[in-house]
């Protein structure tokens, strides 16, 4: 927060953590304030002083307030606490003066009124929560390379948490006036940050893309997330990669292209990690479902179809092995059909023409004929891919 002499700052944690105490306590008494805004009593009357929520809220509102006064963030929330105070007071007097049908009407109009106040104050706390946690988590970000590996992993992952919850608009405005996304972006491109937080970082960019898509796609096709995570090179980048084409489609898989990656993924597929391979067959599943033509042409010229047939065949000695072994619980596996699983994205995914999902069908064939593999092998593939198998 900016200093000044009417702007209150928070000079250390210990203040930051009182602050947050007592807040976290008036969030909660709202929240079961909110659930029940009145409690019964045995003759049927109702008195909102024997709320546990309500006596909460005004016991807190007691102790909080030079707190609020001081934070003009927290203005608002100040206001909402004792409308809700001199709500709950001219409620009771009105009840002990009414009976009847009157009684009972005005006590449903006010429960209703304590209800979204009690609202209104949950969600000015959790919208200053959400401001300082931004700035903490900025001012940690900018500074990375002064914090351990775990503290800058919980931090991201608490971000991660708290976006993955849904939209919230004046959240979404603290993440862009404090420029988040390009703090997350820059470690992950940074080489002198360990593989563990490159990684956290990346799966809060693809969070932040599942959290408003509209704003942040732009950021990532604009910028080096789609380089670094290949760069990367591990089971978890990959995986990042192919959750983001699922969410940003066609446009992500362009700039994949446009940047000269295609080979870095079809290469994957040989790497000497298992994890990796079967992640990048997940990936090229996804580009092959999403791709334009030249998406498509560029993983076949870099010898997708027989890398595939390669992998399919390893697999189909895998299988073999599982039913001549003592392994009766024989698990489906990653490359089983995997050139007709290729085909069938292609065949139903959204990148293609009908003319394009023909002509590529037919080249699939093709190159699985080029294959080096002995005719029986070829048949059975070949088969596959025309009569179609499971994606």
């Amino acid at each position: 927060m900016e200093g000044g002499a009417e702007t209150f700052s928070i000079t250390s944690k210990d203040d930051t953590q009182q602050v947050l105490k007592v807040l976290e306590a008036l969030k909660q008494a709202s929240h079961d304030l909110q659930k029940n805004p009145d409690s019964k009593k045995k003759d049927g009357g109702v008195c909102y002083t024997s709320s546990p929520s309500i006596r909460a809220l005004l016991e807190l509102e007691n102790e909080s307030e030079s707190i609020l006064s001081n934070d003009p963030h927290l203005t608002t929330l100040s206001t909402h606490l004792t409308a809700l105070k001199t709500l709950i007071y001219n409620s009771y007097n009105a009840r002990q003066r009414h009976r009847g049908l009157r009684s009972f009407l005005i006590g449903r109009v006010n429960s209703h009124e304590i209800s979204r106040i009690a609202g209104s104050i949950e969600s000015e706390i959790q919208a200053w929560i959400d401001r300082e946690f931004i700035e903490s988590l900025t001012q940690t970000l900018r500074r990375a390379s002064d914090f351990k590996d775990e503290v800058l992993v919980d931090l991201m992952e608490q971000f991660e948490e708290r976006i993955a919850r849904g939209f919230d608009r004046e959240l979404q405005d603290s993440i862009l006036r404090s420029k988040v996304f390009n703090e997350l972006e820059t470690i992950l491109c940074e080489s002198r940050f360990s593989k563990k937080v490159r990684e956290a970082s990346a799966f809060a960019i693809a969070e932040l893309i599942k959290f408003n898509k509209d704003v942040f796609v732009g950021q990532v096709l604009m910028g080096e997330t789609v380089c670094a995570l290949i760069s990367l090179s591990s089971v978890r980048s990959i995986q990042i990669l192919s959750i983001l084409i699922k969410s940003i489609k066609s446009p992500i898989v362009d700039e994949i292209v446009s940047t000269g990656e295609i080979p870095k993924i079809i290469a994957f597929l040989s790497s000497n990690d298992f994890s990796i391979r079967t992640m990048a067959m997940e990936c090229v599943l996804e580009i092959g479902y999403f791709g334009r033509k030249e998406a498509i042409d560029a993983m076949l010229e870099e010898g997708l179809v027989r890398k595939l047939v390669e992998l399919q065949k390893s697999e189909m000695g895998g299988v073999l092995m599982d039913v001549r072994g003592e392994n009766e619980n024989i698990e489906r596996h990653p490359f089983e059909s995997c050139v007709a699983r290729f085909a069938v994205q292609l065949e139903v995914g959204e990148g293609l023409r009908q003319r394009e999902k023909r002509e590529l069908k037919q080249e699939v064939l093709k190159r699985v004929r080029e294959a080096h593999v002995c005719d029986a092998e070829s048949a059975t593939i070949v088969a596959e891919v025309l009569w179609g198998a499971t994606p």
